[in-house]
């Protein structure tokens, strides 16, 4: 088995240039799936070929019993169905037990958007007098939200990435995909700002053998735009605490870098951009995708004719006409 997964993570890394967060997320979902086998079976873990639908099915009961999701019931076992597909197309196994197994069916997730005076309130909670460290954080959050990129993309930025004079960024997403997309003024004036007040420093250590930021008379291409106060490249993690801790402020709910990235798509369809338009700043590689925003944007339209029409049937509504006039 272990063999088996060895392969199939090489495969998806040389051949299809999976990132390193889908690598990751693969070899944990497969790791699970080894220690429900260890479960059952003890250390003679059975050969992928050994495994049948009866031990894929007990497996998704297994999941269910320790309260995961329904969403992570269904990657777990679409991460099955790819691996089984490999080993079946490079003749490892000569039957796929996961082929006629289906997902548990999931109810319609509409992704959670700040409103856009939200979002704006949002992006003044930095103060430019706090110092360098708050110009990052107001580059951050500005870039999120101007360009809709993924937190991995944003933390993935170089200076060789970034052309402020044109206005466009280089995002590199999901299975190492390229794509150019534009980054508003305000977002360029904050990266500006930042720049400015020397947290973005570049320089190359060479007794440690790795690009850290120090000065920044010149942009080493590869060097990241993003820091942290060691002056490497800023992860994940990071950037979700800079998010947190802003919309703390705010008081209203959980706010995460991929919430900005729904609230760029919404407010863009509610502006009025074409779907697939808003497809390729995303980097959805099916409209289908993409798509939720539309319902989204749908049920807010609803709730807004809801409250303010005088003929929607809110009975709410209608006694408060009512009581203003007189007949």
């Amino acid at each position: 088995m272990e063999d088996a997964i060895r392969a199939f993570l090489t495969y998806l890394d040389l051949e299809r240039g999976a990132s390193r967060e889908t690598l990751r997320s693969y070899q944990s979902d497969l790791r699970q799936f080894v220690l429900f086998l260890r479960i059952g079976y003890g250390e003679a873990v059975p050969e992928p070929g050994d495994v049948d639908p009866t031990t894929i099915r007990q497996f998704l009961v297994w999941l269910a019993e320790r309260k995961e999701k329904k969403a992570s019931q269904a990657r777990k076992l679409a991460c099955l169905k790819s691996f089984y597909k490999f080993l079946n197309q490079r003749e490892l196994v000569t039957t796929n037990p996961t082929a006629h197994i289906r997902a548990p069916r999931l109810g319609q997730h509409l992704p959670r958007v700040l409103s856009k005076d939200d979002a704006s309130r949002l992006m003044e909670l930095p103060k430019e007098e706090a110092g360098s460290k708050t110009a990052r954080d107001k580059a951050i959050l500005e870039t999120l939200y101007s360009t809709g990129a993924r937190v991995s993309e944003l933390v993935g930025m170089n200076w060789g990435d970034v052309n402020l004079d044109e206005g466009m960024v280089r995002l590199r997403g999901k299975g190492k995909k390229e794509r150019l997309v534009p980054i508003g003024q305000i977002a360029i004036e904050a990266i500006k700002d930042y720049i400015a007040l020397g947290s973005a420093k570049l320089s190359l250590d060479k007794a440690a053998g790795e690009k850290r930021c120090t000065k920044f008379e010149s942009f080493p291409e590869d060097c990241p735009v993003f820091q942290n106060n060691r002056k490497g490249r800023l992860s994940v993690r990071s950037v979700e605490r800079v998010v947190q801790q802003y919309a703390g402020q705010l008081q209203v709910g959980t706010v995460t870098p991929h919430t900005l990235r729904h609230s760029f798509a919404t407010h863009l369809l509610d502006e009025g951009a074409d779907l697939r338009v808003i497809q390729e700043l995303l980097g959805h590689a099916s409209l289908g995708t993409t798509q939720k925003y539309t319902h989204l944007a749908t049920d807010r339209l609803m709730a807004v004719y809801d409250q303010a029409h005088p003929r929607a049937g809110k009975t709410s509504h209608v006694s408060k006409v009512s009581k203003g006039k007189k007949a």
